[in-house]
């Protein structure tokens, strides 16, 4: 098959190139760790001319071979690529925000071989806290050009992470998203606040610790907030109730199970109805799996994990912005 686009995930710490056929088929993908705050730093002939610049250093490794065998490919790219400290700043569009309008707002930057980097702005959501996002909104559109018309507006798209995302979609729209610094405040308390002296990391999942968290989360005892259950991560294990090893997966669950509880108690007002959305979750797919154990015991029914989110929908941006055609002209 003949490619047609090369669509870049280019992110803080990694950059994902793929290689799309006809209707995104993905025929070659490759996975760099030159994100924009990790880029390359030793200078080197491209295209016949000495580099330094880091963004042209890792973007003619990640294609470069791919635009000598075919120079007039297509390039689109989302992410942090498009941020202030990015490539070329691609400023936020507004909510709502659908395919059409992201794919009429595209930046473009012309790299040293002559290739024109088209890269996706992100989008922000005014509001006395505003909110945004870059990179989970091209991610957002990929779930629903694979989705039946009717299901999105029911529906509950969430991007477990650093920064988790959870986005509401009407119309084939994003209208209204959150966000949760579930992993990062994780990371920071287990590797530089006094929860982390006595937690030892494991290689193995304990579910059960997890899942004792998340029903802390939820119970009674979390009624003075997650600055009061936190504790618990050390007052567990100073007991003998919670070992070294289990600590990390009980705070886990903990700080997951108070996000979730957040979030089915906002939506339920939000909707006014008890019955809470259906998930799509997309990401990691071990991160998923500690994700949907927590939104089942949180009562949302139905949970299923999206594939290729990024892949469609930079091809649905491409195709919305003109880049390429699509195979059923």
């Amino acid at each position: 098959m003949q490619a047609q686009l090369i669509a870049l995930d280019w992110g803080t710490t990694s950059l994902r190139a793929y290689k799309l056929a006809a209707d995104g088929v993905v025929l070659e993908q490759r996975a760099l760790s030159s994100g924009i705050m990790q880029l390359p730093k030793t200078p080197r002939a491209i295209h016949g001319r000495e580099c330094a610049d880091g963004f042209e250093l890792a973007f003619d490794e990640a294609c470069g071979d791919w635009l000598d065998a075919q120079p007039n490919l297509p390039v689109i790219a989302c992410g942090m690529v498009g941020s202030a400290q990015g490539w070329r700043e691609a400023a936020y569009c507004e909510t709502p925000a659908d395919v059409a309008h992201l794919g009429n707002s595209l930046q473009t930057v012309v790299s040293l071989r002559g290739t024109s980097v088209h890269i996706v702005p992100g989008v922000i959501q005014r509001s006395r806290l505003p909110n945004v996002m870059r990179g989970e909104e091209t991610q957002v559109l990929g779930v629903l050009q694979s989705l039946p018309a009717e299901s999105g507006n029911d529906l509950l798209i969430g991007l477990p992470g650093s920064h988790s995302k959870w986005v509401e979609v009407v119309d084939g729209r994003i209208t209204h998203f959150d966000t949760f610094m579930t992993g990062e405040v994780f990371a920071v308390l287990s590797e530089h606040s006094i929860l982390g002296r006595t937690q030892q990391p494991s290689a193995t999942f304990d579910a059960q610790a997890f899942d004792r968290g998340v029903q802390i989360a939820l119970s009674t005892d979390a009624e003075l907030g997650v600055l009061s259950t936190l504790f618990s991560a050390r007052t567990l294990g100073l007991t003998g109730e919670l070992s070294p090893t289990a600590q990390p997966d009980y705070l886990s669950g903990l700080m997951i199970g108070h996000e979730l509880a957040a979030l089915a108690n906002v939506q339920r007002r939000r909707r006014n109805n008890p019955n809470l959305p259906a998930i799509v979750l997309i990401g990691n797919a071990q991160l998923c799996t500690r994700y949907r154990r927590a939104l089942d015991a949180c009562g949302f029914a139905t949970v299923t994990l999206a594939e290729q989110a990024t892949e469609r929908g930079l091809w649905q941006l491409a195709l919305a912005a003109g880049l390429i055609e699509s195979s059923s002209r």
